[in-house]
């Protein structure tokens, strides 16, 4: 398999340099080498508060005189740890209005919000208040100011800094192994989890993690899954999450009825918790309840609190039309909706809606133009949007670009997108964007007869549908039928009303045509 050498080889370098810091357990004044850029020397262990100081969770020291900010703040970060965002984003804000000058407040309120509406002036006074942080402090602040900024290999020593200084620290490990995970490196994810669970065996967003590994990851185990988001919920009766996950779960394995059973108990929680609102809408669109999807989507808009959400649940409530088997009126429905987004300069709503109306185009030259269309806005930074989010959605018009040239026999242009995929790689140091350069070599590869290959490079791409189903198609081709079934397996349990669902499930004609999933 033609691996992206240096993406992985400095991944690899880095990861197992940490490693060895996490299984050494060095002086707290080691730094380790995968370091990007000069660090301040960690403080040493077991840190004594000075005036003017506290330490958060009891261990990590930070910068701040009042001892309400504190509080608020690993209050904000506990609402983070178990998806309370908006809560998390408001507790952080009121602990930078507590202390203005406690920097590590206003780091957590941008990270906080960065992935849904980003803050960028909460990440501006975070860089310009830490040189008067605590070097603990710094250190946290060091690596979500590289995540943000899309810095991978800054984040990767950063999280090396980190570790090796907090290395039995939960809050910390968490923090590093959800964005290792978000990063697709599981393996690594997992057992910074399992390492949670040795300090404290009922740390309660771990079992949401491990929860949905079992699910998304290497072979499927929706009991196991099942049982630990169980003992998630065990543990946070009074949160929304633990029930909210459960309702997702169910759902992408095929249980509608306990699906929506769990969304109900998460919403007599928490009235407007937007996930399990809009969960039960997407789940009413899977079981064929048009009608009552509608009407669920309406009911989400209506207490949406941001326009990114009320963009996301209008596509979605567009999208009903394509199930319904009325796409003409879904295409309408979407152009509208573009033409909204674009008036309120809402970046996620104005990629959501133009990639999944470029999708759904039965041409395929008019897909391509759509697609190019899309790409041209993504060149260059874009307001609004973080630069991890702008690197990955250019990397997915990328990816289908070379997808739908090289299945209608336009091998010019595959091959355009996919060397634009590999400088994209090779600049942003991307995990998940090589993961999409690779999988669009695969369907180059297959347009070439090229069949052992392309299985290799498609394989890469494991939360895709499309990627999936071809892969499956592809190891039919090659005899391979238990393989083939393996895949198809693991392609069940990505059921969600999604765009990519949509076409390998209903797609029988046109550009992204395919063998239906069973």
């Amino acid at each position: 398999m033609n691996r992206f050498a240096v993406r992985c080889s400095l991944l690899a370098i880095l990861l197992l340099l940490a490693a060895n810091t996490w299984a050494q357990q060095p002086p707290a004044n080691h730094v380790t080498e995968a370091s990007s850029k000069e660090s301040v020397p960690p403080t040493p262990v077991a840190p004594i508060a000075t005036l003017g100081q506290r330490q958060l969770f009891g261990t990590l020291l930070v910068a701040t005189k009042s001892d309400d900010a504190r509080k608020l703040l690993e209050k904000s970060i506990d609402q983070y740890e178990n998806y309370l965002l908006e809560m998390s984003v408001s507790t952080a804000h009121e602990a930078a209005a507590k202390d203005p000058h406690f920097a590590l407040a206003f780091a957590v309120w941008s990270y906080a919000t960065y992935r849904n509406q980003p803050a960028p002036d909460a990440l501006k006074h975070a860089k310009a208040l830490a040189p008067k942080a605590t070097p603990d402090e710094q250190l946290l602040i060091n690596w979500i100011v590289d995540v943000e900024e899309g810095n991978n290999l800054g984040a990767i020593g950063a999280m090396n800094d980190l570790l090796a200084r907090f290395p039995n620290d939960k809050h910390v490990l968490y923090l590093t192994s959800e964005w290792l995970y978000s990063q697709q490196d599981y393996e690594r994810a997992r057992k910074m989890m399992e390492k949670i669970l040795q300090i404290d065996p009922n740390f309660p967003p771990v079992y949401n993690m491990l929860g949905y590994s079992y699910i998304e990851t290497g072979d499927p185990d929706p009991a196991k899954a099942v049982s630990y988001l169980e003992h998630y919920a065990a543990l946070e009766p009074h949160h929304p999450n633990p029930q909210d996950s459960l309702g997702e779960v169910l759902r992408h394995a095929g249980d509608d009825k306990g699906s929506l059973e769990h969304y109900a108990a998460a919403l007599k929680i928490i009235t407007n918790f937007y996930s399990s609102q809009i969960g039960v809408a997407d789940t009413r669109t899977l079981m064929g309840d048009y009608p009552g999807a509608r009407i669920a989507y309406d009911k989400v808009f209506a207490s949406a609190t941001n326009s990114r959400d009320r963009f996301h649940v209008q596509f979605q409530k567009a999208l009903i039309s394509f199930w319904e088997g009325q796409p003409e009126q879904g295409l309408k429905s979407l152009d509208s909706l573009l033409v909204q987004a674009r008036r309120q300069k809402d970046p996620y709503a104005q990629f959501e809606i133009g990639f999944g109306r470029a999708q759904l185009t039965t041409d395929s030259a008019a897909e391509l133009e759509q697609l190019r269309t899309l790409e041209a806005s993504l060149q260059k930074p874009v307001i609004g949007m973080s630069e991890p989010d702008r690197n990955i959605s250019l990397a997915s018009v990328l990816r289908e670009e070379a997808r739908i040239a090289s299945a209608s026999g336009n091998s010019d242009s595959a091959q355009e997108a996919i060397a634009k995929l590999e400088r994209s790689a090779a600049i942003t140091r991307d995990l998940i964007v090589e993961n999409n350069y690779e999988s669009a070599r695969g369907y180059a590869l297959v347009a070439q007869g090229d069949l052992a290959n392309a299985s290799d490079e498609l394989a890469t791409d494991p939360h895709s549908p499309l990627a999936l189903q071809q892969l499956a198609l592809t190891q039919e081709k090659l005899g391979n039928a238990a393989a083939a079934e393996s895949i198809r397996a693991r392609l069940k349990y990505q059921r969600a009303p999604t765009v990519e669902w949509y076409l390998t499930t209903h797609v029988t004609s046109g550009p992204a045509a395919t063998t239906p999933a069973q």
